[in-house]
């Protein structure tokens, strides 16, 4: 594919419903991550191209008609950009294998829930409580509890699940009536590209959505600049405590997705094999760059050589290569840095003494890309370096553990709590052990994350909840209104 055939304007940002100029001629080079061939070339933004970003989100929605529409506007203009997304499905899903190493089978499925989760949106638009009708104790004939969009967003996403998690705070802005700055990764900014030509075409007002694509500094800019009523961010949690120390200094709102080190424990009555077949076949998604994966495997002591062994068979048996090939399942990591940063906790882990079962090294027949084995590790301490920091990559760590209740005192020996799962074929015992593990999300025999419920973390695993109708809130500010009757020109109220 040619630059044009990726992105139409690779060279300009979307600002103020129109293709403009970057302030620089900075250029951001995106290497394919299977050949490490460049792919496509953009515009870098600096930190005046965010100020000019900025400016026109907040004139859209200080002055624009788009937070003065009803709900059910919004909602046509929505169903709108689903449909023109819906047309460049294609060479959005090329695009997120290309850039992250996402098997391209899985990203051309995962296509159909970017729209779904737009039309999801559009449907609230009749069925979310914007407002709420309560009696009134201080004088008045009643209160209306009134739901008003928050303002100008900043959206600041990464590279690994691009696509999906800036669709997770767009949606929901876009409904309540905010305007927003999508700041792309460096890495992987092909799809808020795809984002502001589906808008374009869809007709969205000028100045709702704005692309720019940015490095730190200026990323930082957004984030600290007093136009920006709240930052929704998805990404590390060193970079996520910096964003909450920026935005509490300000008193900006927040939405943190952060990191994970999600444990699966492995009860006695369920089967090893089943258990292993099933960690396996989501830990090598994304070739493991995704928060919530379960990469710390808490099973009994006595069970624990039997659970390394069949996780390393299924390991070991992984297909890996070039993603666009039907044979694949499990292709390469984004980048180079992200490839260094997998193998020097690979040596940590040897180093601090756990047992290599599988995996570790560069596959012997890729001369070229950023790949690596799946990886297991057993006999890993709880305290190891493998178990307590966020690798974003295939690599896993089998735990042992005395009892249940250890089990459960392991997994909530973490400074993260985004997910976990229990593995047991007793529902009331997964939903004991369930209610005592510290997590956003604890599935019953597998990764069953419920994006479209709730999605988020219990500790430095973030602040906030993404999807669903909980998703919604973050971008609402809550006001009370005391009447002496009901308005004639209130629209839908729920009682």
């Amino acid at each position: 594919m040619t630059v044009q055939e990726i992105i139409e304007n690779p060279n300009q940002f979307y600002i103020g419903g129109a293709w403009t100029d970057p302030s620089t001629a900075d250029k951001i080079t995106v290497l394919n991550s299977a050949t490490e061939e460049v792919f496509e070339v953009v515009a870098e933004a600096q930190p005046a191209d965010v100020d000019r970003a900025v400016a026109a989100a907040r004139e859209a929605f200080d002055k624009g008609p788009w937070p003065r529409m009803s709900h059910l506007e919004r909602a046509e203009y929505i169903r709108a950009l689903a449909d023109e997304l819906e047309k460049r499905a294609d060479r959005h899903s090329r695009i997120w294998t290309t850039e992250s190493g996402v098997i391209h089978s899985i990203a051309s499925a995962r296509m159909d829930s970017i729209t779904a989760n737009y039309r999801f949106h559009a449907d609230l638009a009749s069925t979310f409580p914007f407002q709420e009708r309560h009696p009134s104790a201080s004088g008045g004939a009643l209160s209306l509890l009134v739901r008003e969009p928050v303002g100008v967003v900043g959206a600041i996403v990464p590279w690994n699940g691009t696509p999906g998690l800036i669709t997770s705070k767009v949606a929901p802005a876009l409904l309540a009536g905010c305007t927003v700055i999508v700041k792309a990764s460096p890495e992987a900014p092909g799809s808020a590209y795809i984002l502001a030509e589906a808008a374009h075409a869809a007709g969205i007002p000028a100045g709702v959505i704005n692309i720019l694509t940015a490095d730190r500094a200026a990323s930082e800019r957004l984030v600290e600049h007093p136009d920006v009523d709240k930052i929704a961010f998805t990404g590390s949690t060193i970079a996520g405590m910096k964003i909450g120390s920026i935005c509490g200094g300000r008193i900006a709102r927040q939405t943190l997705e952060l990191g994970g080190k999600s444990p699966a424990l492995i009860l006695d009555d369920y089967d090893i094999e089943t258990a292993a077949k099933t960690i396996t076949e989501k830990a090598t998604f994304l070739t493991g760059q995704v928060c919530a994966s379960l990469t710390r495997i808490i099973v009994s002591r006595s069970r624990h050589d039997d659970l390394v062994e069949a996780l390393a068979s299924r390991f070991s048996e992984v297909s890996v290569g070039d993603p666009f090939e039907a044979s694949c399942q499990m292709g390469p990591l984004a980048m180079s840095r992200q490839r260094d940063r997998v193998e020097g906790y690979i040596a940590k882990g040897k180093e601090e003494g756990a047992k290599l079962a599988t995996g570790g090294s560069r596959p012997a027949h890729l001369n070229r890309g950023y790949f690596i084995e799946p990886t297991v590790f057993g006999n890993v301490d709880n305290n190891f370096t493998i178990a307590r920091e966020e690798i974003f990559g295939p690599v896993l760590s089998v735990i042992p553990a005395d009892s249940d209740a250890d089990m459960i005192e392991i997994a909530n020996d973490t400074d993260f709590g985004l997910n976990a799962s229990v593995f047991t074929n007793d529902v009331d015992r997964a939903y004991s052990v369930a209610r005592e593990i510290r997590s956003g999300t604890v599935g019953q025999n597998g990764y069953r994350a419920e994006l479209g419920i709730a999605f988020g973390g219990f500790k430095q695993s973030g602040l906030g909840r993404e999807g669903g109708t909980e998703g919604v809130h973050p971008y609402l500010e809550t006001k009370v209104v005391v009447l002496d009757g009901m308005p004639e020109n209130a629209g839908r109220v729920v009682e």
